[in-house]
Order: C-alpha cells, then sequence, then structure tokens
C-alpha cells in the first residue's frame, strides 16, 4: 500500500518537527516558556521569511538520496551495489556540503542533491556525524566506527522505512537501518533505535497500522533480529516505558523527563514516541509537546513528525508547518521520488538517471 499522501506527510512532518524544535534546541526550559509563553513554541521561528530546517532534515534527504542512488544503478545493471554502501557515499556529499562551498567542482556524486545551494549551510551539524564521515564513515554494527550513541543516527533514517516494497522482509529493513545509523554511531543504542524507527515508518506507511501497533510490531521484530542484546532489551523497556507514560494520566512534560532530554539515541525515539502515542491524529499537538523541553529538541521532533506524519499524511498536516517551511519543494520532491521508485526503464529513465546516477539535475525553484 504504497500511499504518496503517507510519503510527503512523513517527510514533510520531520522536516516540521525539525523547524520547530530547531529555534528553542539549546534552550533550557526555563527560557523557553519565558520567550514563548505558557504553552511554549507553537508557531516557526521565520528567519528572512523562512523557518529553517537543521542538519536532521538535511541527513534525512542524503538518506534517501543514497536509497534512490542504490535503487537506479540497481535498476541500470549494477549487481553489486549496497543500499547502506550508498547511503555512506551520499552522507559524503552531505559532508561536502557542510565543508565546501557550492557549486562543487565536477566528480562523482550520489545525487543531484549537491546542485541544491540551499543545502550548502551548517545547521549545528552533530560531532559524531562530521569526525565519522571524515574518516570516511562506513562503521557496521560489527565493527563498529566508534561508541557513541548519539540521536544522530536515528534522526535521519526515516526514508528507510519508505523505501522498501511492501513485500519486503521486515528483517531486511531492520538490518538496513541499523546499517545506516552504524555508518556513524558504533554503539548499540545508536543504532538499534534506528532499526525501530524504519520498522516504525514502514508499518505505518505501507501497512496503514495504528502508531501504537507499529511500536509493539517493531519491538517483536527487533528481538527476534537481536535476542540476545542487552542493549536491545534496554531499547525495548524504554519504548514500552513510553507507550506506557503516553497512556497514563501523567502531564507531558513530567512524562518527557521520565524518558530523559532525547540527546542519545534511545531517549530521543522514547520522546518521539511517546508524543506520537499520546497524539495519533494530531501532529500540531505531537510536535508540541515533542519541541518543548530542554533537550535535544529539533530531533525529537523531526522523529515525532515523521511518526505522525506517516500516519496523518501530508493532507492531515496544518498549513502552518507547510507554508514558509525552508526546502518543501526539494523535501517533497525526494518523498515523490520514494513512492515513484523507480524511473529506469520507464518514460521517466532520462530524468532518473541525471538525478541518481549522474547527478547532473539541477531543480527548479518553485
Amino acid at each position: 500500500m504504497r500511499d504518496i499522501d503517507r510519503f510527503r506527510g512523513c517527510l514533510i512532518g520531520g522536516a516540521a518537527g525539525d523547524a520547530l524544535g530547531y529555534a528553542v534546541e539549546f534552550m533550557d526550559e526555563k527560557d523557553i516558556f519565558k520567550k514563548n509563553g505558557p504553552k511554549g513554541i507553537t508557531e516557526y521561528e521565520l528567519t528572512g521569511g523562512r523557518a529553517l530546517i537543521s542538519d536532521d532534515t538535511q541527513m534525512t534527504l542524503f538518506t534517501a538520496a543514497g536509497l534512490l542512488s542504490y535503487n537506479a544503478r540497481k535498476a541500470a545493471g549494477q549487481e553489486t551495489v549496497d543500499p547502506v554502501k550508498c547511503v555512506n557515499r551520499s552522507y559524503l556529499d552531505w559532508l561536502a556540503t557542510q565543508d565546501r562551498y557550492y557549486p562543487l567542482p565536477d566528480g562523482e556524486y550520489c545525487s543531484w542533491l549537491v546542485n541544491e545551494s540551499r543545502l550548502f549551510s551548517r545547521r549545528a551539524p552533530g560531532g559524531t556525524c562530521l569526525s565519522a564521515l571524515h574518516s570516511g564513515g562506513g562503521g557496521t554494527p560489527e565493527t563498529p566506527i566508534n561508541d557513541s550513541k548519539g540521536c544522530g543516527g536515528v534522526m535521519r533514517v526515516a526514508p528507510i522505512g519508505l523505501f522498501f516494497d511492501d513485500d519486503t522482509d521486515v528483517k531486511e529493513i531492520c538490518r538496513i537501518g541499523a546499517g545506516a545509523a552504524a555508518l556513524t554511531h558504533g554503539h548499540p543504542l545508536g543504532w538499534l533505535p534506528a532499526a525501530a524507527l524504519t520498522l516504525i515508518v514502514y508499518e505505518i506507511s505501507h501497512c496503514g497500522t495504528t502508531v501504537k501497533d507499529a511500536v509493539v510490531r517493531s519491538l517483536a521484530v527487533l528481538g527476534e533480529v537481536w535476542p540476545g542484546s542487552s542493549e536491545r532489551a534496554c531499547l525495548t523497556d524504554m519504548l514500552k516505558k513510553a507507550v506506557d507514560l503516553a497512556e497514563s494520566a501523567m502531564d507531558d512534560l513530567t512524562a518527557i523527563h521520565e524518558l530523559g532530554e532525547g540527546w542519545v539515541g534511545d531517549e530521543a525515539l522514547a520522546i518521539a514516541v511517546y508524543c506520537a502515542v499520546r497524539y495519533p491524529d494530531d501532529i500540531d499537538k505531537a510536535l508540541i509537546t515533542a519541541v518543548n523541553h530542554k533537550g535535544d529538541s529539533d530531533s525529537t521532533g523531526a522523529i515525532a513528525g515523521n511518526i505522525v506524519g506517516a500516519h496523518v499524511g501530508f493532507s492531515g498536516i496544518p498549513s502552518k508547518y507547510t507554508d514558509h517551511l525552508e526546502l518543501a519543494d526539494v523535501i517533497t520532491g525526494i518523498a515523490d521520488d520514494l513512492w515513484f521508485v523507480c524511473g529506469i526503464g520507464t518514460e521517466h529513465d532520462a530524468e532518473w538517471k541525471s538525478k541518481y546516477i549522474d547527478s547532473t539535475y539541477k531543480r527548479r525553484r518553485q
């Protein structure tokens, strides 16, 4: 059940939560509520008329681009391509947008995103992502590149849950989600939450599963793939706690304090799951709850937005979150390409090759 509305909702919802939370990411709660009122931040803080995204949405786009490059190359007959390696190559493209100036010189790139000048902007990129990619990335769950369990691994992987077909083995989706995060984050609690998020997004976007049931099913699959992992058991306990809190009478901020601040992967996913289970049909409340705390507000907002956005679809996202959102045209375009997969061998062949093999495509500004 490939529903384009859910695909757009997932990525736009994630970007909306990211942009809402980015304005308060490094503020404590006292300052957030003092500046924005008793409900905290509820509307975008605009800069030059735009709601700015952070590195979370940037890297989400490059995750998607890596998968689409994999798809295009495989369809073109490159049978040895690997999705996680293509994602790693795409992350190196993202790194170039952080370290270098637009336009990049001619060379081998993963996708057309390197031709998008608006991505050449540093938005508080995570130190772990930068340092890991400066060394080439390439970590795996079996051969970790470091011992980081920061949330930079989970906040960017939602496209993996969208990308794969309805009949794909969910264990394989799980492993690819883990592998994409482990490229830069070596601790199991850096990549296990990514595996869980990809499965949650897959269940909602492809199967129409409810948010709560998607969380429950993801934990069951993780248990099958990593049955003896103490870290997997820790993540399971954390997400079950998030669901229980969401169904309790506890107020939102107190409940979030019970789960942490979101700087590490399991806490970020748990806070997002809490908000998504609490407000599955109201993305406005889910995002506002997800960002108004003293932790990593843009990441918890982004993940909550991915989950609830996949559930309510783009049509269920209020215009206050779509108006003024930076790079909304690019985000929607990537979502549509993930939904369409793939254009090789169709009337879209030339454009698809230009986008995801030759990297020569330049999108017109809307």
